[in-house]
């Protein structure tokens, strides 16, 4: 019976749980959510599928990215809830369902059945500030019909005011949510 060594490990899980602490996760996830009022969803059409929209690859990751004097700088306390991606599918859905009526909006994976009329293509080249007191969401979209010919892309720059609002994380997902719903109008008035 070797008891030194049962000792010396007893004594180094002792130190080990007194040393070893939890660490607390000072991270905050932010959501884009829709902000165009709810009303009752009556109509089956437009049936409109959402595709995931095409992001620059320094935008798809979880950290909020902020472009200073010509660099990217990634946030490690400032996530997003979700891919930013999916969130943008998910926020045009409930903003463009609201503005219409029609409870057969949705992003395509929600689709089970290839029930939909017509498919959105949103292609972002930019959705972040531009300066420190505006949001630039700019792209293109079209909305294809899923048999016709093919149908022309729409270029979008929307600038959104920053608030003055503390946190600035938060002002800036503020005007993430109304570029959005900027952008959501402009197609409901377009299709």
């Amino acid at each position: 019976m070797n008891c030194p060594s049962i000792s010396a490990f007893a004594l180094l899980a002792l130190t080990a749980c007194s040393t070893f602490k939890p660490v607390k996760d000072s991270a905050v996830h932010h959501l884009l959510e829709p902000l165009i009022p709810q009303r009752a969803l009556t109509y089956a059409t437009p049936a409109i599928a959402i595709n995931r929209p095409s992001i620059p690859s320094y935008l798809d990751r979880m950290q909020l990215v902020t472009r200073k004097e010509g660099q990217l700088v990634r946030s490690r306390l400032h996530l997003w809830a979700e891919s930013l991606d999916v969130a943008i599918s998910r926020v045009l859905a409930i903003n463009l369902s609201r503005l219409t009526g029609s409870m057969n909006i949705q992003p395509v994976e929600s689709f089970t059945t290839l029930d939909y009329d017509q498919l959105l293509e949103v292609k972002i080249t930019q959705f972040e500030p531009e300066t420190a007191n505006q949001m630039v969401l700019q792209g293109t979209w079209k909305l294809q019909a899923v048999s016709g010919k093919e149908t022309r892309s729409h270029f979008f720059r929307i600038i959104v005011p920053i608030p003055s609002i503390k946190p600035a994380m938060n002002a800036r997902v503020t005007s993430m949510n109304e570029a959005l719903v900027d952008l959501s109008q402009q197609i409901a008035r377009q299709r």
